[in-house]
């Protein structure tokens, strides 16, 4: 199955990839004149010369997933190693990157942690309040900063939901049980939307329960005037973590509780060609681990890291085209009783300009990101975008770019029987290229990307031999990765309804595997190959059905098919869902040591009132 999969995905880049997953008819359209907000010059999704990805609330529905985690498995590319259901605990790869090198944004706001990169999806939203997901893939830090070092993730929320109130409970498998209330309301001269849910669960698996709790609130004041922004949101997470870091070998009960929460306040100003959009934050995490549950005293971690920012991102337009200009400053603090107590300045100004040449057919736009660090001083990251419109839907483009990216407190300082920091290590460097082509029309989508990353210093935890049970934190030397991505959709109708058959296909090639696996701890499980599928159809009006197929292969050997699937059924206010994941019982790993769950269900009532 593997070769064929390959051979069929090779012959069918040579005329595209999609950067969307399925649309109507109607929201390509809509979707070709989507805004990606994630950068200081606003553009249009079809003008756009990077390989970026969007994820509508069309898509969410249609995904049988119950959270960001398993929706951003859906996506190509994007490889999410989840240790277990109810997106607990997972770890974020963009194109065989590692989980400190993909950066997560609510909004714009930046929300990586010092400590570490398995914090990356505390931060991640309930569904509820999204209404897309913009992924860029490749280097990014000229436009985002030192994280985004394969990629970076963007969370817009809802503007508003008007004067609504939803309520939501899901049972299922495991003992689990969901519930959420979201609720929006308009007032004279603001608008607020409002998000509380739980999810919890007995576990599928010895020590595998958990009981989650999100908050979330989004308010807009001034609206007449001088509109201002504020976004605060409180995530808690307490589940059994059986074997997340160590083998089963070992008999321990791992036991983990985190909190992350972020308060943010925004506003735009506008004077003819000149956009100013100042904002001040603070992103807190706080993280306790137990090595055995039972008995707090024999091993614990507990960690809280401050990160406290202002930013202004500026745009400005002329006959020369559109200048964007930046400046981000932010103090990190963490307390730790295993990393100690560490602080951080970080300064960073971006530049960048988009040229229109040729009637507007051509695009380049060179920019640079210069940042200091109070303990790894200054760094430039330049990078350079072109696109051309072929046609008004047939567009070329390409991408250069240098990224980078410094240690985690982890990294450096972390210390326990099996682990070891290093506080000598390097940053990490990379050069990236890709190509891409994009086609867009009302049934049918498609791009083709093809990538190169040369990385040097790229860090890893390895022993030097089997029989040493130390991994230390080091600089494992300079490692290529090329790559192909291939996605297509085909919208039709059956019955005046619409229907999408969307697929997907990501091929990873590097020379990481010259090193022993049974010697690494993390960077030795890329997904070589990525295959999904997904039907999307409605046969009656009220009816809708999902089915999801995912192929993986590791670079490790390791390879598994997985289907999920959901129905929908609209009763006017009232709407029924059976969302069905792994429906053939497979047996695999994404992550560490923890078997994935066995076939399960989940259902679901919402119920809305206007």
């Amino acid at each position: 199955m593997k070769n064929h999969i390959y051979y069929i995905a090779i012959v069918m880049a040579t005329t595209f990839q999609i950067n969307a997953q399925e649309k109507s008819e109607i929201e390509t359209d809509t979707l070709k004149e989507v805004v990606v907000t994630s950068a200081r010059i606003d553009l249009p999704f079809k003008k756009n010369s990077r390989t970026i990805n969007i994820i509508t609330q069309t898509d969410i529905k249609n995904s049988a997933a119950v959270n960001v985690a398993d929706l951003l498995q859906q996506v190509a590319g994007v490889d999410v190693r989840r240790r277990g259901t109810g997106g607990s605990q997972a770890d974020l790869f963009i194109r065989g990157g590692g989980f400190d090198q993909t950066l997560l944004l609510i909004d714009g706001i930046k929300m990586d942690d010092a400590q570490t990169g398995h914090h990356t999806m505390n931060a991640a939203l309930p569904i509820e309040v999204i209404e897309r997901i913009e992924i860029v893939k490749g280097p990014a830090a000229r436009v985002f900063g030192q994280n985004a070092f394969t990629g970076a993730i963007n969370i817009v929320t809802k503007k508003n939901i008007e004067n609504t109130v939803s309520a939501n409970i899901e049972t299922g498998s495991f003992g689990q049980l969901n519930g959420n209330i979201t609720a929006g309301v308009d007032l004279e001269n603001s608008s607020h939307i409002v998000h509380i849910g739980r999810v919890t669960s007995e576990g599928y698996r010895l020590n595998s329960d958990y009981d989650n709790s999100n908050y979330f609130i989004k308010s807009t004041f001034n609206e007449d005037k001088q509109p201002i922004q504020m976004i605060a949101t409180f995530m808690e997470r307490k589940f059994g973590a059986q074997n997340f870091y160590t083998p089963p070998s070992r008999g321990f009960t791992e036991y983990e509780e985190t909190q992350n929460s972020l308060l943010a306040f925004t506003t735009t100003f506008t004077k003819g060609n000149l956009k100013i959009k100042p904002r001040v934050y603070w992103r807190r995490n706080q993280d306790e681990f137990l090595l055995r549950r039972e008995d707090p005293s024999f091993f614990r971690n507990f960690h809280v890291s401050n990160k406290v920012g202002a930013e202004a991102n500026a745009s400005y337009t002329s006959n020369l085209g559109v200048t964007g200009f930046g400046l981000d400053l932010a103090k990190v603090d963490l307390r730790s009783n295993n990393l100690g107590s560490r602080n951080r300045f970080m300064a960073t100004a971006f530049l960048e300009h988009r040229f229109n040449l040729a009637d507007g057919k051509l695009d380049i736009t060179p920019g640079v990101a210069a940042t200091y660090f109070t303990d790894f001083k200054f760094n430039a990251f330049p990078g350079l975008d072109i696109g051309y419109s072929i046609t008004d839907n047939l567009r070329a483009y390409g991408n250069v770019g240098y990224t980078y990216r410094i240690p985690t407190y982890t990294d450096l300082f972390y210390s326990d029987p099996a682990t070891a920091g290093n506080p000598n290590l390097k940053p990490e460097e990379a050069f990236s290229q890709e190509v891409g082509l994009k086609y867009f029309s009302p049934k049918f989508n498609a791009s083709v990307a093809v990538f190169n990353r040369d990385a040097e210093n790229l860090i890893d935890y390895i022993r030097p031999n089997t029989t040493t049970g130390i991994f230390t934190a080091t600089n494992i030397r300079d490692v290529n990765t090329q790559g192909l991505e291939v996605d297509a959709a085909y919208n039709f109708k059956i019955n005046e309804f619409n229907q999408t058959l969307a697929f997907g296909y990501s091929y990873l090639d590097d020379n990481i595997m010259d090193q022993n696996p049974d010697l690494s701890r993390y960077s030795l499980n890329t997904l070589r190959h990525q295959y999904i599928t997904r039907l999307s159809t409605q046969l009656f009006k009220n009816v809708r059905q999902n089915i999801i197929y995912k192929y993986a292969e590791r670079t490790t050997g390791q390879t598994y098919n997985v289907w999920d699937a959901s129905l929908a059924i609209q009763l006017k206010q009232m709407e029924l869902t059976v969302t069905a994941s792994n429906i053939f019982n497979a047996d695999y790993i994404e992550a560490g040591f923890v078997p994935m769950p066995p076939s399960n269900v989940l259902f679901g009532l919402r119920y809305t009132l206007n």
